[in-house]
């Protein structure tokens, strides 16, 4: 395979022993080969803001060990929020395109989507965002191919729905659905043509294998999602893994350039995890291939970067203008 040397060939027949062996190389091999494929693929001057919005927050029905939204964890402090009016929702996605967003994300703590008032109130709030000239993607959990159908009737970009981690560790991390479920979930969103969002979660105790088991799992689909966020844990106080130690900053770049070399056309999300980083750390992570990052205080029910921080990384990547250009002696 040329592939990986030229980062001219799209993949689905990567191996988990191909994908760990690219996520072991010496670092700055990596990511000077993701950087190449990046290149290829994508203008490096592309990094879309995506907002997010938590519609209904808490009382999940999921045990979800990372996730303060789920109800088996009572000693979790959320404050639990009903569905938002259309109207508030609207209001919100207006706010962020003005701030500088082309993607507004909603977020249901809903087990899976049931037809009525509910699903039917997100199909208004999804023709809204598409009225305001934004991209739409919603995660509601696990939905059938006739929802599939009407979200994609209704304008959505993007349905987002996580693998999570390789089939391998999921059960250690949630039991109350199944991998297979995720998948059906994912395939009934392509036979609706809406594009898949779909990514995991990394620093939850699984080993660089079960990353590796994740991207093959990826890669697989024909075509690649077109969108795939790396998340790293927040440990959130009250759940199972409110303990667990926070991810290294290069396993996070380690992860971003392996996912562009594997899946190279994807637009990488960075994703949460992000407000633990540095600017530099961020930065890093987009010369290895992200080319895309939430904009806004919030994640669902975790904290991320400020605007003025993220205004800041985004001031950094810019040209230097020539009043900014230190004058040679």
């Amino acid at each position: 395979m040329t592939y990986p040397e030229t980062g001219q060939f799209l993949r689905h027949d990567w191996t988990t022993d191909e994908i760990v062996a690219i996520h072991d190389l010496p670092l700055l091999d990596l990511i000077a080969r993701a950087n190449r494929v990046h290149r290829h693929f994508h203008d490096v001057g592309d990094v879309q803001k995506a907002s997010l919005l938590s519609i209904k927050t808490g009382g999940c029905p999921e045990d979800c060990a990372y996730c303060p939204q789920s109800a088996h964890y009572r000693e979790v402090h959320l404050d639990k929020i009903d569905m938002m009016k259309t109207d508030a929702v609207l209001a919100a996605a207006a706010r962020a395109k003005a701030a500088g967003a082309d993607r507004f994300c909603m977020g249901a703590a809903w087990r899976n989507v049931r037809d009525g008032a509910g699903f039917d109130a997100v199909l208004d709030m999804v023709r809204g965002v598409r009225a305001l000239g934004m991209e739409a993607c919603v995660t509601l959990g696990m939905l059938n191919e006739s929802q599939a159908q009407r979200l994609q009737e209704a304008g959505l970009t993007a349905y987002n729905h996580n693998l999570d981690t390789s089939p391998e560790f999921y059960p250690n991390i949630v039991t109350t659905r199944t991998y297979e479920d995720r998948l059906a979930t994912l395939r009934a969103v392509r036979a609706a043509g809406l594009q898949m969002c779909c990514g995991g979660i990394i620093g939850m105790g699984e080993s660089v294998r079960d990353r590796a088991s994740m991207l093959h799992i990826l890669a697989g689909f024909d075509p690649h999602p077109e969108s795939v966020p790396i998340n790293a844990l927040v440990p959130v106080e009250g759940t199972p893994l409110g303990q667990q130690t926070r991810i290294d900053p290069i396993d996070f770049v380690r992860m971003i350039a392996t996912t562009r070399i594997v899946l190279p056309a994807a637009r990488v999300r960075l994703s949460a995890g992000r407000s633990a980083l540095s600017r530099e750390a961020q930065i890093l992570c987009m010369v290895a291939g992200a080319n895309s990052v939430f904009y806004g205080e919030a994640l669902l029910t975790t904290p991320n970067v400020t605007e003025n921080e993220d205004d800041a990384l985004f001031a950094a990547l810019a040209p230097l203008s020539s009043a900014q250009t230190p004058a040679h002696s």
